[in-house]
């Protein structure tokens, strides 16, 4: 991508902004990736949490596909032709309204999934789904997820769960949005990206979270610098390095701790622990911090 444009092409996929886009892009284009996980290894939480027979069928029905940045997953009001359960990196909730600029809503890393509304038998998108964090994915069909559904009490248990998480998050970003300044929602959204990130760093320019927290560039750019002067982060080129989550946290508004308590009392005590190459995912956390944290 472009860093002078913001453009970016993937195949016959064009992007204007992280969250801005135009798809052409087939679907059935994503790259897979071999052979499908084990059972008992799924870095996916919501499946780790089922039997393991119902995690056999899900794995046998599903393929690991690559999740590309600003890929465009699904579209506001258009059919769910494939459902998503990120097993790394993590993809945004945005709503789009009008002509005016996309806002992001959620996030869902490896505690979730995209396309779960489909559990309440709705087969139409209720936001676009944008791949903002690269890593991978196991895809399953809507077809394949509906079958499943109907034939796994689990499963659809597991699914309202998630979706009653995923909606304590969109209203707790709303609010949010409405109410706090901007230093509070940037840092909320950090800790929220460094719950689903694999490491300390992660690129993201002025402008990409000024999209994603809906104000000017310069109010980031004030937000952050901040932040450094309060050695929290370093930020050189779009390049961000988390220095002190403690600081963070304690820094942070309460909608995030709120969103996070949401998924633990609704999910992690359901789920096993899962071992990953991040600490911060553990059980207690189940990334489930800020907008998904979807």
């Amino acid at each position: 991508m472009s860093r002078s444009t913001g453009f970016r092409r993937l195949g016959a996929l064009r992007l204007e902004g992280p969250l801005l886009g135009r798809r052409s892009l087939c679907r059935n284009e994503q790259t897979t990736l071999g052979q499908r996980p084990r059972i008992g290894v799924v870095k996916n939480r919501l499946i780790a949490a089922l039997p393991p027979k119902i995690q056999e069928r899900i794995l046998e029905r599903s393929e690991t596909v690559a999740l590309e940045f600003g890929v465009i997953l699904c579209e506001p009001e258009q059919p769910i032709e494939h459902v998503f359960f990120p097993t790394r990196g993590f993809i945004s909730l945005v709503a789009v309204v009008g002509k005016h600029p996309p806002l992001e809503m959620g996030l869902i890393g490896s505690e979730g999934m995209l396309g779960v509304t489909l559990a309440l038998g709705v087969s139409a998108a209720p936001l676009r789904g944008v791949v903002q964090g690269p890593g991978e994915a196991l895809r399953m069909s809507t077809t394949a997820f509906r079958v499943e559904l109907a034939r796994s009490v689990p499963l659809t248990r597991s699914s309202h769960r998630y979706l009653y998480v995923l909606m304590a998050q969109l209203t707790q970003t709303a609010a949010c949005t409405r109410f706090h300044e901007v230093d509070k929602r940037l840092v909320r959204w950090l800790l929220m990206t460094h719950d689903r990130a694999e490491g300390d760093q992660f690129h993201l320019t002025h402008q990409f979270l000024a999209d994603m927290l809906g104000v000017q560039r310069s109010a980031v750019t004030i937000a952050a610098g901040l932040l450094q002067k309060r050695k929290l982060i370093r930020y050189t080129r779009g390049e961000i390095h988390i220095l002190d989550r403690r600081g963070l946290e304690a820094s942070s508004c309460e909608c995030y701790t709120a969103v996070r308590q949401d998924y633990a009392s609704s999910m992690v005590r359901a789920s096993p622990p899962l071992a990953t190459t991040n600490s911060r995912q553990s059980a207690d956390m189940a990334g489930a911090s800020g907008t998904t944290s979807p």
